[in-house]
């Protein structure tokens, strides 16, 4: 059995991430933390009752290593930079389900997220942590940079058709539709029913985070500089995503069963990607650790369009694959 400890255990990641963890044949949950509320689990997550029984506790970085072989930090951005040297000398594997150590770059890091990254030494070697993609970096890491949800929606119908020359890599424009929560358990105002109820507002748009990841990863991917649009969109559901990206065709004459079958082509060995005819919906993925894509030409634009749940794929699912991965477990163990 690995031994689990997981930092910041009351938003609803941390919940998924165990009612996961608790189907592994292969985990044992032995720590929980949090830094304001010592109460036992189950009454921050009546869904655990029965199933957990655990307090929360308010540990240090060194004895969560002494407790645990792999910590899942579900802490804000920049928290875990402040812990992981310490919870990787006490000889513990960390997957951070934060920004952290997701952009190669402190200068970039500092730019979009306003402040100076804590442990700017390790940038550009952790492996970001979409298997799909990075499984050959991933296996053997003590440190992996679990994906953004919005990133993973985009990334996924993208890398390949840029890195075989099929789309232009410049004026890709990025919309993209989450439930609501993908703002994360701690209220506020734009969160509140009255307020996101029968109503889709955009937000960040220009500015949000995930830009820098996207761009990031597509080009290392590809090998090409990549320019992206991102507007991002609150949708009055709990979860999931849905992500319509516009490309303009680098070859005349595309059809779409030419871009379906690159992309079939592509992941075909990949458990979780599934490449459909249909226009999917987020209730095709829901609880699930699925992708589905799908794309459509019209004139000379490209049009993927893919679905994830955002709390699964987009977080807590993609982070027991990257466990899975680390320790040589069947990569869809609890997860299939």
């Amino acid at each position: 059995m690995t031994k689990i400890a997981i930092l910041g255990a009351t938003g609803y990641t941390a919940l998924e991430l165990m009612k996961l963890l608790l189907r592994h044949p292969n985990a044992e949950i032995v720590a929980l933390t949090s830094r304001e509320n010592t109460q036992p689990v189950d009454l921050v997550h009546p869904s655990l009752t029965g199933q957990l029984s655990l307090n929360l506790e308010n540990l240090a970085a060194e004895e969560v290593a002494r407790r645990a072989d792999c910590v899942f930090s579900c802490l804000p951005h920049t928290a875990t930079a402040t812990v992981a040297p310490t919870l990787l000398a006490g000889d513990a594997k960390v997957i951070d389900f934060g920004a952290d150590y997701r952009l190669h770059s402190a200068a970039v890091f500092q730019k979009w997220y306003g402040v100076e990254h804590p442990d700017a030494g390790q940038l550009g070697k952790v492996p970001y942590g979409l298997p799909e993609l990075f499984r050959q970096e991933i296996r053997g890491a003590s440190l992996v940079a679990n994906p953004g949800c919005y990133s993973t929606s985009a990334i996924l119908p993208l890398s390949p058709l840029v890195k075989l020359g099929l789309i232009e890599p410049t004026d890709i424009i990025i919309d993209s539709k989450s439930g609501i929560s993908g703002a994360g358990r701690k209220p506020s105002l734009k969160n509140l029913y009255p307020e996101c109820n029968e109503s889709i507002s955009a937000y960040g748009v220009g500015t949000h985070r995930h830009v820098p990841e996207i761009e990031q990863v597509v080009e290392t991917i590809s090998g090409q500089s990549i320019q992206i649009i991102f507007a991002p969109h609150l949708t009055p559901m709990d979860r999931g995503i849905l992500t319509t990206a516009y490309s303009r065709m680098k070859k005349n004459g595309l059809t779409q069963e030419n871009v379906l079958d690159a992309l079939r082509s592509f992941y075909q060995d990949e458990p979780f990607i599934k490449i459909v005819e249909t226009l999917p919906s987020t209730k095709d993925v829901t609880h699930s650790n699925r992708c589905h894509i799908t794309a459509r030409v019209v004139g000379d634009r490209v049009l993927t369009i893919s679905v994830i749940d955002n709390l699964i794929k987009g977080a807590s699912g993609a982070a027991v694959q990257n466990f899975n991965i680390l320790y040589d477990y069947p990569e869809t163990t609890a997860l299939i």
